[in-house]
């Protein structure tokens, strides 16, 4: 593999293959990475407006709505009216709390992984990936 000094090439590298193992060991449950995520971030919020989701996961509104009507399709996601007409509520129905418990196994088996192969440095990727995405996405130096 090349070394390739540019971070953003380096981080889309890693994340690629971050991608490819979780959604290897989510396959048997037909979900992503990107879906147990989100059923996941429902979980934690409960039934919340999509304007808060959309805030806890960093997903814009558009992604949000397109992501979760996909997991409604699924059945694991129900979406209802929120308090005004432009506002909707999602919630994890019981097919899509029975996946997260079924999936779980398999993204555990991905995060040892990733650890087996960071060893003590796991932590710190998680932590450099935070401090990543919080980075304004207009910076001056681009």
């Amino acid at each position: 593999m090349d070394r390739v000094p540019c971070y953003a090439a380096n981080v889309r590298r890693a994340a690629l293959a971050l991608t490819s193992l979780y959604d290897a060991a989510l396959t048997p449950h037909g979900l992503k990475v990107t879906q147990y995520s989100l059923l996941h971030a429902v979980k934690r919020h409960g039934r919340t407006n999509l304007t808060a989701l959309g805030d806890a996961t960093g997903l814009d509104r558009s992604t949000l709505g397109r992501n979760l009507r996909v997991l409604e399709g699924m059945g694991l996601v129900a979406l209802e009216p929120g308090e005004d007409q432009r506002d909707r509520v999602a919630a994890l129905t019981e097919e899509g709390r029975a996946r997260l418990r079924a999936a779980a196994p398999g993204w555990a088996a991905a995060q040892r992984a990733v650890e087996r192969v960071l060893g003590a440095n796991a932590e710190q990727l998680t932590e450099l990936a935070r401090r990543l995405a919080a980075l304004p996405g207009d910076s001056e130096a681009a």
